[in-house]
């Protein structure tokens, strides 16, 4: 089981090449960055998990940019969004963000997408929250044939475009995971692509969790994990593909001093 870091790379915490370069010397296999394009002031969309949204929505960095960066530095750490919040963005320009981000790190970008939980945030973006749902679904099928078409089109209720060219083309074509519970799990069925649900914190659970996939064989990735080699046990036992601990935000002394802890715990998991 590949063991990778999902985080929040902020203004105020470690920078993303020195991360990406410490997870590298330690042997972590990915990186995972989270994407909020801001924070409507509003704040009538409850934070997950219920009570006050954390410090670190409010000043993540855009990952694109900051995962081109550790591109840069670093030769071997495959790195990815967790998540693309794909129903805010613009379908087109993201594909080419994409590909050029995997075409410059030789193919080691994994692309995740949710449909998002801020119905304020998206709806600046002018995304209707009832129906983004849908409208990921389009924007996935939309990417794939750009990705993978010389000459591509696409006719949908809410992507529509007419036979063009775009270019560059990816490496491969980035692995697509899809972030969320039960809603997330059946679009990652119906689309044959990965998925990433929050890891649960008791390992008698893990086969309930895993159960929403209904029998498919689809890679897994579970995120904001603790480090109990229990917990860590029972995700490889089941086969899960990947998973994510997560790295509090610090400043970059800190930061280190906490990756040198995790490497005690997962040794023996990474491949």
């Amino acid at each position: 089981m590949k063991i990778g870091i999902t985080t929040f790379v902020t203004d105020e915490g470690i920078s993303a090449p020195k991360l990406g370069v410490a997870l590298e010397e330690r042997g972590f296999e990915s990186l995972f960055l989270a994407e909020h394009s801001h924070i409507p002031a509003s704040r009538r969309t409850p934070a997950p998990g219920g009570g006050e949204l954390p410090r670190v929505y409010y000043r993540a960095v855009d990952p694109y940019v900051a995962l081109g960066a550790v591109a840069a530095v670093t030769e071997r750490l495959v790195f990815g969004t967790g998540v693309t919040l794909l129903v805010q963005r613009d379908v087109i320009h993201t594909a080419k963000q994409v590909a050029t981000l995997d075409l410059i790190s030789n193919g080691r970008f994994i692309f995740g997408v949710g449909a998002g939980w801020n119905r304020e945030e998206m709806a600046d973006h002018g995304t209707d929250p009832r129906t983004r749902g849908a409208l990921l679904d389009e924007q996935i099928e939309a990417l794939r044939a750009i990705w993978t078409e010389d000459l591509a089109e696409y006719h949908g209720r809410f992507i529509d475009f007419d036979p063009m060219y775009a270019w560059p083309k990816p490496v491969r074509q980035p692995p697509i995971f899809i972030g969320g519970g039960k809603a997330a799990a059946e679009r990652a069925i119906r689309h044959g692509v990965g998925w990433i649900p929050a890891a649960v914190s008791d390992p008698a659970e893990i086969g309930a969790q895993l159960a929403q996939l209904d029998g498919h064989e689809l890679p897994v990735t579970a995120a904001f994990a603790v480090p109990d080699p229990a917990l860590l046990d029972g995700y490889a036992e089941a086969g899960v593909q990947r998973v994510l601990l997560q790295l509090p935000t610090a400043p970059e002394a800190e930061a280190l001093r906490t990756l040198d802890e995790l490497v005690k715990v997962v040794d023996r998991y990474r491949v």
